[in-house]
C-alpha cells in the first residue's frame, strides 16, 4: 500500500507551499527529510517540481541508495530509481560490476527517455550522489546492444551466449546477481541489468516456450512474462573496453597505459549535461555535497595529472556552478538562518509492548496529531488493533485521501497502513506522526530458555575471519546486517587479495578486504 496520500499534509503548512511553488532554502530535521522530499515532489498542488523528471542529489552512494528506498515507499508507484558511481575508479581500468551499471543504465535511460514517452507513465525521480555526478558517462551510443526475448521466437543458444558476453554479461554455473547468465540443457538463465528480477527461459528444441520470472535464492517461479528487455550490463562496447581491460592485468603500474588514451573520452559527459533541461534538481542536504566533491577530487587528481583527470571527472567548481543554476529546492540539516523550517523529531516510542505503546499513540492522538503506523505485513497490525485496550485503529487504504476538511483522515486519529517503511516522525508544525511498527517497540532479546538466555548461548566473538563459515549473519560497520556469502580473491589495481563476500538485502553485494 502507498503512503503517498500522506504527502497532501504538506498543504497545510503555509511554508511548505511556498516552497513547493517558488523554490529556495530550508531547514529540515534528518528524520523528516524523506517525507518532506517526496511532498515537495508530489504533495502540493502547483508544485514546480509537478509533471516533471526530478533528479535529488545527496552526498554519497549510501545515502543516495536509502534516500531512493524511502522515496519509493513515499511516492509509489511513481519510478524512483538510485544512479550510484561506478564502484571502481577509472584510473584501475575495471568496467564497473554489472550490478551497478544495470542500475546506472536504468536510471539514465528512464530521464533521458521521458521527453519521448507515450506511455503516460509518470515522470520519473532519480537519486544521485555527488560522487556519481563528479564521473563522467560514455555516451549511450558506445553502450553494446540489447535484446529482446519473446515467446515465440526462435533462439539458439550459442549464439545467443555470444550476445550475453558482448553486452558485458557473465557466464556462470547459477545466476545470483544482475549481469549474469547460465546455460543448462535446453534452460537460459539471465539475470538482466536493469531488471530485479531473473528471467528462465524454457525452449522447445529453438522456439522459446515460457519465460518466467524467479528468485535466485529459492529459484521459485515469481511468474510469467510473454517479453522481456535484456538491456546491456556494460557501458561501453567490447571494442572499447576491450584494451582497458587487457590493462588492467598488467602486473607493472609503469607498463599499464593511462585509461584516457584507452577509451574514446571525447564522448564522455557529465551526468547533468546529459539530463534534460526541464529535470526539477533538488538537493537533500546540501551541506554533505561540497565535502564530497572535494574528497573526490583529491582522490581522483591523486591518481591522475589534472588534464587527464578532466577527460573522465568533472571538476568540484563546474559541478557547483552548475548545481547552482539548476538547483529548485535545496535543504540542509544545519540550522543556518533559513528563513524556512520543518522541524520533526524521530518516531522513537521504544515500547517493550502494546500495552506500554498504546499510551503513547493516544497521546499523541489527544495531542491533535494525524497519527500513522506502518506494519510491514497487515496481519501483525490487525493482531495489534485487535489488541488495543482504549484506541481503535483504522486501516488507511490505497484509494483514501487526504483532501478536504470532512475528510476521516484529516482529523486527529490512530491509523493503521500496511507500507515498509526505514524511519518515521512526529511533525508538530503539520500534526503529522508516521511511525515504523519497528520504531514503536522495544525488542527484548534475553528470554530465558533452560535457565539460560538467548544472549548467553549465542556464539562468542570470532577469532578469526576463517571461523566464518558460508551463510552466517555478520554486521558491517557502515552498511549492517549482511549474510556471509563466502571468500573471494581478486586481483584489483594490479593488487591480488583476498575478499569477503557480504550479501545484504535485495540483490546488495559488497567484496571487503
Amino acid at each position: 500500500m502507498s503512503l503517498r496520500p500522506l504527502l497532501a499534509h504538506l498543504a497545510d503548512s503555509p511554508e511548505g507551499v511556498t516552497l513547493a511553488r517558488d523554490g529556495g532554502r530550508a531547514f529540515v530535521s534528518s528524520a523528516m527529510r524523506p517525507y518532506l522530499l517526496a511532498a515537495l515532489l508530489d504533495g502540493v498542488d502547483g508544485s514546480l517540481a509537478a509533471g516533471r523528471p526530478a533528479i535529488v542529489v545527496a552526498g554519497d552512494d549510501r545515502q543516495a541508495r536509502d534516500l531512493a528506498t524511502d522515496l519509493k515507499t513515499w511516492l509509489h508507484p511513481r519510478p524512483v530509481r538510485f544512479y550510484p558511481s561506478r564502484g571502481v575508479t577509472y584510473e584501475s581500468h575495471l568496467a564497473p560490476p554489472p550490478h551497478l551499471t544495470g542500475l546506472r543504465i536504468a536510471a539514465l535511460d528512464a530521464l533521458t527517455a521521458h521527453a519521448d514517452d507515450t506511455s503516460h507513465e509518470e515522470p520519473p525521480v532519480i537519486v544521485v550522489s555527488a560522487v556519481a555526478l563528479s564521473e563522467k558517462i560514455p555516451d549511450p551510443a558506445l553502450r553494446p546492444h540489447g535484446f529482446t526475448l519473446k515467446v515465440g521466437d526462435l533462439l539458439d543458444l550459442d549464439e545467443v551466449a555470444l550476445e550475453l558476453v558482448a553486452a558485458g554479461y557473465e557466464r556462470v554455473d547459477q545466476v545470483d546477481d544482475r549481469g549474469q547468465f547460465a546455460i543448462r540443457g535446453g534452460i537460459l538463465d539471465v539475470y538482466p541489468a536493469t531488471e530485479d528480477r531473473a528471467i528462465r527461459v524454457d525452449l522447445f528444441d529453438i522456439e522459446i516456450e515460457s519465460l518466467r520470472w524467479f528468485s535466485t535464492f529459492t529459484q521459485r517461479s515469481l511468474g510469467e512474462a510473454q517479453q522481456v528487455e535484456v538491456a546491456p550490463a556494460a557501458e561501453l562496447a567490447a571494442e572499447h573496453r576491450q584494451a582497458a581491460e587487457e590493462a588492467a592485468l598488467l602486473a607493472d603500474d609503469d607498463e599499464r597505459p593511462d585509461v584516457s588514451q584507452l577509451l574514446p573520452v571525447d564522448r564522455f559527459h557529465a551526468f547533468l549535461d546529459l539530463a534534460p533541461e526541464d529535470a526539477a534538481v533538488l538537493i537533500a542536504a546540501e551541506e554533505e555535497i561540497a565535502p564530497a566533491l572535494a574528497d573526490h577530487w583529491q582522490d581522483v587528481t591523486a591518481a591522475f595529472h589534472d588534464a587527464d583527470a578532466r577527460d573522465l571527472y568533472v571538476n568540484p567548481d563546474a559541478i557547483t556552478r552548475t548545481l547552482d543554476e539548476r538547483t529548485a529546492i535545496s535543504l540542509s540539516s544545519l540550522d543556518s538562518g533559513q528563513e524556512i523550517e520543518f522541524r520533526a523529531q524521530s518516531a522513537e516510542l521504544a515500547a517493550r509492548s502494546l500495552k506500554e505503546a498504546e499510551p503513547e499513540l493516544e497521546k499523541l492522538v489527544r495531542g491533535g496529531y494525524r497519527t500513522f503506523v506502518a506494519w510491514p505485513r497487515r496481519g501483525e497490525g490487525e493482531r495489534a488493533a485487535y489488541n488495543l485496550a482504549r484506541l481503535k485503529a483504522r486501516w488507511f487504504g490505497a484509494g483514501d485521501r487526504m483532501d478536504g476538511k470532512d475528510n476521516a483522515y484529516a482529523q486527529p486519529a490512530l491509523n493503521f497502513a500496511e507500507a515498509n517503511l526505514r524511519d518515521g516522525f512526529i511533525a508538530a508544525g503539520i500534526r503529522l506522526a508516521v511511525l515504523p511498527e519497528h520504531r514503536l517497540f522495544r525488542r527484548k532479546r534475553t528470554e530465558r530458555t533452560g535457565g539460560q538466555t538467548v544472549r548467553q548461548r549465542r556464539r562468542g566473538a570470532l577469532r578469526s575471519f576463517a571461523d566464518l563459515r558460508t551463510g552466517d549473519i555478520v554486521v558491517h560497520e557502515d552498511h549492517g546486517l549482511a549474510r556471509f556469502a563466502g571468500f573471494e580473491t581478486k586481483t584489483v589495481a594490479g593488487v591480488t587479495r583476498d575478499y569477503l563476500e557480504l550479501e545484504f538485502a535485495g540483490t546488495d553485494k559488497v567484496f571487503m578486504p
